[in-house]
């Protein structure tokens, strides 16, 4: 048995190495798979669409918010790799009255390529998570004098109310990294109207396709709403997923600022 701390300071017992692991996180459920570790997943959520093989072979534990406790409890897992943010509070602690839960913590690249070589730690595979979390710094370096205008802007992640990306978050940190500066002061991801948007006047709005998948139907009502404004449908996922799909972020931005230029 061995013990590591995640990204919150909580100690948690591991077996030599775990061999049933439940993800309840998208992103990082995609990353234990680029690390190779098909054979010790045995749970993964609803919303853990990457890779299309796990989506459809796993055993599916609920919605990353709304998590049948019963169903896990009864895969017997050894290890649980859950999130501060994106899993309710309340059904993480009746797990980690359980079973061992390594919750991770991240709101910028660093913190994510820390959670990256934690997790390779912890699953046996720390070599390959430290290459991984190298090639994407590196990869986010190559690209870092390039956006240097901060073009303001403004990020939606729902609609009906109308929510953003906040500060301290890792979308805030993507935008700064895509050469985007956030006008969203507000920590987290405040509700706003769309008063608050035309008073803003950000040079570009992005629309994400998740959680709420914005799409070609509404980039007239904001163009309208904002009519000196670029409006750009992005995905969502390169903004927002905090695992091995980072290595495709950069070229990614470097595409979306062709646009506005």
């Amino acid at each position: 048995m061995s013990t590591y701390a995640d990204q919150l300071g909580r100690f948690i017992l591991l077996p030599e190495p775990p061999r049933r692991v439940v993800s309840v996180v998208p992103s990082q459920t995609e990353l234990l798979y680029d690390l190779g570790l098909d054979e010790i997943v045995c749970g993964i959520t609803r919303f853990c669409i990457h890779p299309k093989e796990w989506f459809k072979s796993k055993t599916k534990v609920g919605g990353t918010k709304q998590l049948h406790l019963e169903r896990i409890a009864s895969l017997q897992p050894d290890l649980i790799i859950a999130n501060k943010e994106e899993n309710n509070r309340e059904q993480i602690e009746w797990l980690a009255s359980r079973f061992p839960v390594w919750i991770s913590d991240v709101h910028n690249l660093k913190t994510a390529t820390e959670m990256m070589e934690q997790v390779g730690a912890v699953c046996r595979v720390g070599e390959s998570a430290k290459n991984l979390a190298g090639r994407i710094q590196e990869k986010f370096a190559a690209t870092e004098a390039v956006f240097d205008d901060g073009l303001t802007a403004v990020y939606l992640i729902w609609n009906n109310p109308l929510m953003a990306a906040g500060s301290s978050t890792f979308i805030d940190d993507m935008m700064k990294r895509a050469g985007y500066r956030n006008l969203i002061t507000e920590i987290r991801y405040p509700e706003i109207s769309p008063e608050l948007l035309q008073e803003l006047q950000p040079e570009v709005l992005l629309l994400s396709s998740e959680p709420y998948p914005f799409g070609e139907k509404h980039i007239a009502f904001f163009q309208q709403l904002l009519p000196s404004a670029e409006v750009l449908l992005v995905d969502g996922e390169m903004f927002s997923w905090y695992g091995s799909r980072m290595l495709h972020a950069p070229e990614y931005f470097t595409k979306l600022r062709r646009v506005n230029q």
